[in-house]
């Protein structure tokens, strides 16, 4: 009834490279942005390549992701040009030292980490693979959520990899599985997300995850989705509030059949599904794929995955486009303390290659600013948020070129 995880990433492609051909809809640049890169991937069996997805950033300034290839090579890692790997920066004094953190195998631990990667309240880094984990889904296996801790002896090494802990794999039955987005953890270390396909009805679903002791989760459903006015496949990442209440999008469904927002509202006896906007194919465009976030006033902002653009909806329910990019966008939005939002589109920029861009709000307009554009040694069509240290400085990723044959770079841009 749904699309099938390689008939998704053949569609993420084919847009990916429509998106190149169509003019991006760019309003007066701000001053540019200086880049300096961190570190460029070569793939292989040592590094990744084509990182894309949720950067993170720690309190010491440490810069965290995950590519979806390079690594291991072998075995049901070599069809797909090595497994993945999570990586980390670590800061030393405005230096940065590149270290593998984990190299997936694509067996029971996960292959593919495709959405980036969320750090916990005490400083693990949580994702989702795509494949492995398992037997089913061809073969291959369903998809994994994991969790990478330090080792438990102190290493002297800056190198040192961390230790994986699988936290979910799918086996079967009406469980979530084929993870294309992130997860939020909250300060209890309960850990959320949405499939993009399993649920009750086979159009995705929201669920829980529950530290049980021992280092074992229970996984709880919360939504399944039907495919009818509620949305199905919600591939993007999700937002939580204060209250534990939890938003997101859907890429189909819905009362037109291009997509819904819903929220998940929390009560005593779980989530009741609410519909927050529902997408027309007009000028708010379909399909949302990437991310969800809220400012400080409960306003959310997400993105169209084709036409349509960055939308806001009021905590009242007011929905409106505040940036009309053409071609929509397919990487994760951040937002800074200001409420500024960012983000980064496949094409576009000075150099054809790919931008970052900031959308700011004054005197009742919003307006966009190129900060940053790719080309060249940076690389180019980035498919990455914005993540953001303590000083402003902001990191992102791109999924192809840089020096010397890189097969994509790590960036840090300063103010």
């Amino acid at each position: 009834m749904y699309r099938s995880a390689i008939s998704h990433l053949q569609y993420v492609a084919s847009f990916s490279i429509a998106l190149l051909v169509l003019a991006m809809v760019v309003m007066p640049a701000a001053q540019a942005q200086t880049g300096q890169i961190l570190h460029s991937f070569r793939g292989g069996p040592s590094d990744g390549s084509s990182p894309e997805g949720l950067i993170a950033v720690d309190s010491a300034g440490n810069v965290y992701g995950s590519t979806p290839f390079g690594g291991n090579g072998g075995g049901p890692c070599a069809p797909l040009d090595g497994c993945g790997m999570v990586f980390r920066a670590l800061n030393r004094n405005g230096s940065f030292i590149y270290t593998p953190l984990y190299l997936f195998h694509g067996g029971n631990d996960g292959g593919q980490p495709l959405a980036g990667v969320t750090l916990g309240p005490d400083g693990t880094v949580y994702g989702t693979t795509l494949f492995g984990g398992g037997n089913g889904c061809g073969g291959n296996g369903c998809g994994t959520v994991f969790r990478l801790t330090p080792p438990p002896t102190f290493c002297r090494m800056v190198l040192c990899g961390w230790d994986e802990t699988v936290i979910y794999r799918y086996t079967g039955g009406s469980g979530p599985f084929n993870f294309f987005g992130g997860v939020v953890v909250d300060a209890g270390g309960n850990v959320y997300g949405a499939s993009f396909n399993g649920g009750n009805f086979g159009g995705g679903a929201v669920y829980k995850l529950s530290p049980a002791g021992g280092g074992n989760y229970t996984e709880t459903t919360l939504y399944s989705f039907t495919g009818a006015h509620d949305g199905a496949e919600p591939a993007g990442d999700l937002a939580m509030d204060a209250a534990g209440n939890i938003y997101g999008t859907a890429e189909y469904g819905g009362p037109d059949g291009f997509g819904t927002v819903f929220k998940l509202v929390r009560e005593a006896e779980g989530y009741s599904f609410q519909l927050l906007y529902a997408f027309t194919n007009g000028a708010d465009g379909n399909s949302p794929q990437g991310s969800v976030v809220l400012d400080s006033a409960g306003n959310l902002y997400g993105t169209s995955g084709n036409g349509g653009g960055v939308f806001q909806i009021t905590p009242s329910g007011v929905y409106s486009l505040i940036d009309p990019i053409l071609g929509g966008l397919q990487a994760p939005i951040s937002i800074d303390s200001a409420g500024n939002i960012y983000s980064t589109t496949y094409g576009g920029g000075q150099n054809d290659d790919g931008s970052v861009f900031e959308d700011t709000y004054s005197s009742g307009t919003w307006t966009h600013h190129v900060i940053f554009s790719f080309g060249g040694e940076f690389g180019g069509l980035p498919l990455s948020d914005v993540g953001f240290d303590a000083s402003g400085n902001m990191y992102v990723t791109s999924t192809f070129g840089g020096q010397g044959g890189a097969q994509g770079t790590l960036v840090q841009i300063t103010p």
